[in-house]
């Protein structure tokens, strides 16, 4: 059914007028339980439609590696398609394309996953093929000499080719100066070059094993089905020694650290990022969440600060942006980014004094109640929009256990950042906005080089 602007503005704006409390939908029946050998096991119930989500995360991503050994984890989850003890090179991917079922995976630096969507009475299909995998992965040789040629393309499509995302991976590698943090998740060329079959069998064998797995299900199912499955299908899987994983934790206060980048792009940009902690390392989760809401105060839309203020207001900038992730294994950056409005003839000197200014303003005032309610809804309105999917509620709890927290703060974390008050802002903004917590990069064109 067609829906109007003026139709969806109005709906919006009941929306945001509601109790906050209203927004969040009941939580859904969750199961938690773990196998003999350790695999963890979240299932969670949703019978809307017949449908099932089946993810297996590992505890594993680019944090974990070393210098001179990068790029092993998304290397590796490149190479899980390639074989096992039941099925051949792309078998599986086959098979489950031939039942109708979505499948991929994804690797960051706290973990590395796999997935499927498929019929509910399909689920043993997915379990089995993953349970194989976990036990017996093959490692064919021909298959590693062609799949390392394939991520060498990636790199230089995504990172190298590409000016912003250069950047970005040459900010974060001086932003995190004590953590793996700075490692890029694809990994350094000069270490792709030089990976070998035997590392990536030394790295399969230290961290697949199901003690340092969860598997989780969202959808049509009830936790007896699946625990029926998941001990036929993963139970025989023998329990491991595990490497030690110690948090990427980083330095309070490194101090100011700058960078200049001459780059094959059309415009100058900055990126301004402080060392902050994340849910899993902050003294007090409050913490966090006042920095979920400040980036939110910033970013969150067309009436927030920065396009307010420094886009339309001022004219400083043609765009800007605010992020921070709190769901980490360890410590985090809050993250601003900008490009100058160079129609006005601004600079990147300018637009960091202008940035800096709103940070000043959050430590200095108080956001006003209102304006803070009406960030909050939109945040609040936000996470329960996404929840209403199967696959991004399996992806939270998911994610929530592999960086170390408990997937009940899925249904926890609204009632959290309900509580947060102006003054929690304030202090957050007091507290981590400090130059000696910052990193800069100025990225300019090449040709500015030589001017």
């Amino acid at each position: 059914m067609k829906m109007t602007a003026r139709r969806t503005a109005g709906l919006l704006f009941a929306l945001l007028c509601l109790p906050l409390v209203l927004l969040a939908a009941e939580p859904q029946a969750t199961h938690e339980f773990s196998l003999d050998n350790g695999l963890k096991v979240i299932v969670r119930e949703d019978h809307r439609a017949p449908v099932v989500v089946s993810q297996v995360w590992y505890k594993v991503g680019s944090s974990y590696e070393t210098p001179g050994q990068t790029g092993l984890s998304h290397v590796l989850e490149h190479m899980m398609f390639k074989g096992s003890a039941k099925l051949g090179p792309g078998e599986a991917s086959r098979i489950l394309r031939e039942l109708g079922a979505e499948e991929n995976a994804f690797t960051s630096d706290d973990y590395t996953a796999y997935y499927q969507v498929l019929a509910r009475d399909r689920l043993a299909v997915a379990l089995e093929m993953e349970a194989d995998r976990m036990a017996s992965l093959r490692l064919p040789p021909e298959e590693f000499a062609r799949e390392i040629e394939v991520i060498k393309e990636e790199r230089r499509l995504r990172v190298d080719d590409k000016p912003n995302s250069l950047a970005y991976e040459r900010f974060k590698a001086i932003a995190y100066p004590a953590s793996g943090y700075g490692i890029p998740t694809i990994g350094w060329m000069a270490d792709l070059e030089r990976l070998s079959v035997e590392d990536l069998r030394r790295w399969y064998e230290n961290w697949y094993a199901p003690n340092n797995a969860t598997l989780v299900v969202v959808g049509d199912v009830t936790a007896e089905e699946v625990k029926a499955l998941a001990e036929r299908w993963f139970g025989a899987i023998p329990r491991r020694a595990l490497p030690p994983a110690k948090l990427p934790l980083e330095l309070a206060e490194p101090g100011e650290r700058r960078l200049t980048l001459h780059l094959r792009t059309q415009l100058p940009s900055l990126l301004m990022g402080f060392n902050v902690p994340g849910l899993a390392t902050a003294k007090e989760a409050r913490e966090a969440h006042a920095l979920r809401l400040i980036a939110a105060l910033l970013d969150g839309g067309y009436s927030a600060r920065l396009p307010t203020r420094l886009e339309r207001g001022e004219e400083l900038v043609s765009g800007a942006s605010a992020s921070y992730d709190a769901f980490k294994r360890g410590d985090s950056l809050f993250i601003l980014s900008a490009t100058p409005n160079v129609q006005t003839g601004k600079t990147l000197e300018q637009v960091e004094a202008g940035l800096w200014a709103q940070l000043e303003e959050l430590q200095q005032t108080p956001p006003s109640r209102e304006e803070l309610e009406r960030v909050r809804a939109q945040v609040i309105a936000g996470l329960v929009y996404e929840r209403d999917s199967i696959s991004q509620q399996a992806s939270t709890i998911g994610q929530l256990e592999t960086v170390g927290l408990s997937w009940r703060l899925m249904d926890e974390e609204l009632a959290a950042i309900e509580a947060v008050t102006p003054a929690d802002i304030q202090q957050a903004a007091r507290r981590y906005f400090k130059r000696e917590r910052l990193t800069v990069a100025h990225i300019l064109p090449e040709e500015s080089r030589h001017e």
